[in-house]
């Protein structure tokens, strides 16, 4: 049974769109899904660009439908300069220009034990499809193929599942980028031909649906012995989308904290930040070079996949 924390609250998913047609039916097949799943929900797709239709209109359709309040979740694995700058910046635009639409704003889907199970869902799929079994992952090496992005926070986060990846049984894996970073997908292929143990290797793309970048994946897997299936519409992801919606649309209790201290003039006075705060904060601020080397990861100054 899931909770039904606000029946008025329509889920509007924004997902990024490609001229590639596969993409856009990947997300209405995903759509379909989280309807079964929540059957009295209202569930549209939106698009940043290339598909109909727009975050704009749809939300300028449902104000005009007499929708009250709605949930605008981004289909996005990480967050990067969509999630950040993009889909913001439409938001925003749209509660000035509708002010009787509440618009609530869920987290993007990354990082979540959900996507590490359909990852590996899709891994399973690859060995078996090849004739493998289950314990042959400990003798496969594993790419794990994102999009890229030039986001430090981000690229982080891939390297991290790529960690998490292999804590669940492959031999190794390796982070790899389609754009704005290296290394590329057919790099890391070669370097996990060189590693000890590994007898084959797989590519995961760490991608939504099929497009542009997803093909570039694929291009990068010639090499591989295994290449899996984009996440696409699986059962963990539509899962995940329902819980992203549930705590987005589950009204906010108010947490009480301590008292503020007060100036002589009675102005409140602001904490001193912490350590790790002022660290962050000296982080932002610093230059960016051309190129920044992260756990030797490199992310290049252009490209912005969200």
């Amino acid at each position: 049974m899931h909770p039904s924390p606000s029946p008025s609250s329509v889920l509007l998913v924004i997902a990024h769109g490609s001229r590639d047609p596969r993409h856009a039916a990947t997300v209405q097949a995903l759509t379909a899904r989280v309807r079964a799943l929540r059957p009295g929900l209202r569930v549209e797709a939106s698009f940043l660009d290339f598909n109909a239709p727009s975050v704009e209109s749809e939300l300028d359709r449902l104000a005009a439908q007499g929708e009250r309040e709605v949930v605008a979740l981004p289909l996005l694995l990480t967050r990067a300069f969509h999630a950040k700058a993009d889909i913001p910046a439409v938001l925003d635009a749209a509660s000035v220009r509708l002010p009787g639409l509440r618009i609530r704003r869920a987290k993007v889907l990354g990082p979540s034990p959900l996507l590490l199970a359909a990852v590996q869902r899709r891994l399973e799929e690859a060995l078996h499809d090849a004739g493998l079994r289950p314990r042959d992952k400990s003798s496969t090496g594993v790419v794990l193929a994102s999009a890229g992005s030039t986001d430090p926070e981000a690229i982080a986060v891939i390297a991290e599942i790529a960690r998490e990846l292999r804590n669940t049984g492959w031999c190794s894996v390796r982070p790899a980028f389609a754009s704005a970073a290296l290394p590329r997908t057919e790099d890391a292929v070669r370097a996990l031909r060189t590693e000890p143990g590994v007898k084959r290797v797989a590519v995961a793309p760490y991608v939504l649906a099929p497009g542009f970048l997803p093909d570039r994946i694929a291009r990068g897997a010639a090499e591989a012995d295994l290449l899996a299936q984009v996440l696409g519409d699986c059962a963990e992801l539509a899962h995940l989308v329902v819980r992203r919606y549930e705590a987005a649309a589950r009204p906010r209790r108010a947490v009480p904290g301590p008292v503020p201290a007060r100036t002589v003039a009675g102005a409140v006075a602001s904490p001193p930040a912490s350590a790790a705060t002022a660290a962050r904060r000296s982080h932002r601020a610093a230059p960016t070079p051309a190129a920044r080397r992260r756990g030797g990861l490199i992310v290049l100054p252009s490209g912005r996949a969200g």
